[in-house]
């Protein structure tokens, strides 16, 4: 099997910028002026990423050169892919050159390193990430820095701040490389080897029921797929996604857009309910006052979260201030452990609690509570392409919840 482009972590980017010459200006000689490589140099670079790629990126002719339909797939994703590179310019306040614009003189070594530094706020710890020297990462940094014209680090106790520049850059940086991760994938996927990738960021609700029955069916059609379910803050996978390293999070939407480089997909609605241990008073009865709500002691969502606002305006829909005796939990494990242990009431999604109400390990009351609906669904990057097998996975979701 050939090597894969991503194997190696450190794509040529002159070497790529020279296939998309090629595919523009149709031959070898004439991409030769905008990368300001030889002929032979171009040629020998095609050739070893073909055979990397284990696929024919263009077919020769006499006329010329013309890429073929895998090469097409994989060239559109190159493209994409240093489209945000060339966000950098802007961040910088650069005017590009036209012979040889910023974002082709950057090499993948000095973007990883500047990723992993923005990262780990520490040279040291950077270098031990990437399994390379300290003056290696820092040796890579300043070459960036040189040719940006920027520094981008500034000492602190703890190791080294990253300014607003650098902390863009890195962003951008790793959007270019999850575009050329997607592109590997459909080459596999053009070659019948739906070994790709896909990384779901899952809120409480989703991580029950939702994503792993969407993933074991997805699974089911793609068992070589590498898929990743991550959990965690909402704002640790917001940023995540905004990086490339999520490709969806499944969940409770925000709203306002919390980013306007993402957008939601709304897959239903659903109240909150009161859960509780199957003893509790509140399991069995079908009434209760919203005064009595209120002077129990709850189990709460995080503050600024959507299950918490829901809360929240329950009891101020009353004319209630809402609770203050509220242990602050967003860990399914310990609400449950919590509820069983004392007389404390949940505000919880039915189906985050379905398994554990099927086994009679905890209790729904079969009181309504009005308004308190939230939004649930998809976040995705905006203008985010999925690959043929994450597609499947969104298309997988929305029948599961349907």
């Amino acid at each position: 099997m050939p090597n894969r482009l991503a194997a190696q972590s450190q794509p040529n980017l002159r070497h790529l910028n020279a296939c998309l010459e090629i595919k523009r200006r149709g031959s070898i000689s004439a991409a030769t002026e905008f990368v300001h490589l030889s002929q032979s140099a171009i040629t020998q670079a095609l050739n070893k990423l073909e055979r990397e790629l284990g696929l024919t990126l263009f077919e020769r002719s006499a006329t010329g050169l013309f890429s073929t339909a895998g090469g097409e797939i994989f060239l559109l994703r190159v493209e994409r892919a240093f489209s945000w590179l060339k966000h950098i310019e802007v961040v910088l306040e650069r005017r590009p050159r036209s012979r040889n614009p910023l974002h082709r003189r950057f090499t993948s070594t000095q973007l990883r390193a500047l990723i992993t530094v923005v990262q780990q706020g520490s040279y040291t710890l950077a270098a031990h990430r990437l399994g390379l020297s300290q003056p290696s990462v820092h040796r890579a940094v300043k070459e960036l820095e040189s040719v940006c014209e920027q520094s981008f680090f500034q000492r602190s106790p703890a190791g080294v701040e990253a300014s607003w520049q650098a902390r863009q850059l890195a962003r951008y940086a790793s959007l270019f490389f999850a575009e050329l991760e997607q592109g590997l994938d459909e080459v596999d996927e053009y070659q019948g080897q739906m070994t790709g990738q896909l990384r779901v960021g899952s809120l409480p609700l989703a991580r029950s029921r939702m994503v792993p029955a969407a993933v074991a069916k997805l699974l089911t059609e793609f068992p070589q797929a590498k898929v990743s379910i991550i959990d965690g803050p909402y704002e640790e996978q917001l940023h995540s996604l905004l990086h490339g390293q999520l490709d969806i999070i499944v969940g409770a939407l925000r709203e306002p857009l919390p980013s306007p480089d993402i957008e939601q997909q709304l897959l239903f609605r659903e109240s909150l309910c009161l859960v509780t241990k199957p003893s509790h008073p509140l399991a069995q009865r079908e009434a209760h006052s919203n005064q009595e709500l209120r002077d129990m002691e709850w189990i709460a969502p995080r503050q600024h979260t959507p299950a918490r606002e829901a809360f929240s305006r329950f009891f101020q829909n009353q004319g209630l201030a809402p609770p203050e005796r509220v242990v602050e939990c967003s860990s399914l494990v310990a609400i449950r452990g919590l509820l069983l242990a004392t007389e404390r009431v949940a505000l919880l999604p039915a189906q985050q609690v379905e398994l554990e109400v099927e086994h009679g390990l905890l209790a729904i009351s079969p009181q309504r509570l009005e308004g308190t609906q939230r939004s649930i669904g998809l976040a995705l990057r905006k203008n985010w392409v999925p690959t043929r097998m994450q597609q499947r996975f969104i298309d997988v979701i929305t029948a599961v919840v349907s």
